[in-house]
């Protein structure tokens, strides 16, 4: 018999879809949401999917359509055109400080720009530049 397991904590969509793990298709949703709005704020309560739901998005503008074969949103989706993503995460920071919040963006840039760097150096794409809000 072939058992699938449950995907119980799994943040990585393509850990989830590469092994075979119960998945509950949300593909609908985010075909919703990018049809019908600008500007999204995830809230739900710890351990109810958030950060499976974000890499899935990121899987998805990335391109990667090996993982969505069977799910609603592969033939919805343009898997010619791939879209950067960069992912910034503040769990664990101080917020009681602006500047704490602005240096953790900057890292986090900085980091994103030297993987972008590489990546181009190797395709011989060009680099977008970066422009910056200085934080108030």
């Amino acid at each position: 018999m072939n058992r699938r397991m449950l995907p119980a904590g799994t943040r990585s969509f393509g850990i989830l879809r590469n092994n075979r793990c119960y998945y509950v298709d949300k593909t609908p949703f985010i075909r919703d949401l990018l049809n019908e709005g600008r500007h999204y704020f995830l809230s739900r309560p710890r351990q109810f999917g958030k950060s499976l739901f974000v890499d899935t998005l990121k899987e998805l503008f990335e391109g990667n359509e090996a993982l969505f074969r069977g799910l609603y949103i592969h033939d919805q989706w343009d898997w010619s055109a791939r879209h950067p993503v960069i992912r910034l995460s503040f769990s664990g920071g101080n917020f009681k400080d602006s500047r704490e919040v602005h240096r953790m963006t900057m890292v986090q840039l900085d980091e994103a720009e030297r993987e972008w760097r590489a990546l181009a150096a190797r395709s011989s794409k060009r680099l977008p530049i970066r422009h910056f809000v200085r934080a108030l």
